[in-house]
C-alpha cells in the first residue's frame, strides 16, 4: 500500500511516517497542497492523508481537486474538530475524518478499513475473484464452488465479498460491523458469528474464514 501524506507540520508528519513504516506501508510526505496534487500523478498513492491547514491553500480545496480527478480514498487528519469542518470535508469527497491528536494504531486501522471499503467499490466489477475452486462474481452476485452454485443470503454475500477483498488480512469485528452492517455496535457480535458459521457450512470447510481469537476473522483458501 502507498500512502501520500499532505501535512505541513513536520513533527506530525514524522510521527505519521514512522507509524506507517512500522505498519509496512510505503509513504511519501509533502507539505503543501500544490505539491500534494503534483504527487498524485508521480506517486500514484492508494490513499491520501490530508491536513486541512496547509500554507498555500485550504485542505478542502485539495480534497475537491483530488476527488474531481480520481477515486483515490482520502482521510482528512486535522486539528479542526467542529462538526461543520467534518461535514464540509466529507461533502468535498473525503472518505473519513480523524481529529488530532490521534493514536497511530487507530489511524492505520482506519487506513486499512477505508482502502478495503473503497477498493471493493471501485474494483472492476466484471472480473470475478477466484480462489482455487471458489469463484466470487460480484457483478452477477453469484458464488460458485467447484462449478456448483452456492446459495448465500444477501448479507452473507456482502460479508464474503468484504473478507475476500484482502485474503490473509485480519479484519477486526468492529470494522466488519461498521462496513458490512453499516453500524457501530458495542454489544454482542453473535449476528456476525452466525453469518460466518453459515458461510463456512455452505462452503464446506471452516478454513475459508479463520477466526483470529480476540481480533476478528481472516479469509483464505483452505490448505
Amino acid at each position: 500500500m502507498r500512502v501520500l501524506v499532505i501535512e505541513d507540520d513536520a513533527s506530525v508528519a514524522d510521527g505519521i511516517l514512522d507509524g506507517l513504516t512500522q505498519a509496512n506501508i510505503d509513504s511519501l510526505h509533502v507539505s503543501t497542497g500544490a505539491a500534494g496534487l503534483d504527487a498524485m500523478a508521480s506517486f500514484s498513492p492508494d490513499l491520501v492523508l490530508l491536513d486541512l491547514g496547509l500554507p498555500d491553500m485550504d485542505g478542502t480545496d485539495v480534497c475537491r481537486s483530488i476527488r474531481a480527478a480520481s477515486h483515490t480514498p482520502i482521510i482528512v487528519v486535522s486539528a479542526r474538530d467542529d462538526e461543520i469542518d467534518r461535514v464540509v470535508a466529507l461533502e468535498m469527497g473525503a472518505d473519513d475524518y480523524v481529529v488530532k491528536p490521534f493514536g497511530m494504531r487507530e489511524l492505520v486501522a482506519r487506513i486499512r478499513a477505508v482502502v478495503r471499503r473503497t477498493s471493493s467499490t471501485v474494483a472492476e466489477p466484471g472480473t470475478p475473484r477466484t480462489f482455487g475452486a471458489l469463484v466470487i462474481d460480484i457483478r452477477a452476485q453469484k458464488v460458485m464452488l467447484a462449478g456448483a452454485p452456492i446459495h448465500l443470503t444477501a448479507k452473507e454475500f456482502d460479508l464474503l465479498v468484504y473478507l475476500s477483498a484482502e485474503p490473509g488480512a485480519v479484519f477486526r469485528r468492529s470494522d466488519i460491523l461498521h462496513d458490512v452492517w453499516e453500524t457501530t455496535w458495542y454489544g454482542t457480535t453473535k449476528t456476525l458469528d452466525a453469518h460466518v458459521a453459515a458461510i463456512r457450512k455452505k462452503l464446506g470447510h471452516p478454513d475459508w474464514i479463520e477466526s483470529v481469537r480476540g481480533v476478528g476473522f481472516r479469509f483464505g483458501e483452505p490448505a
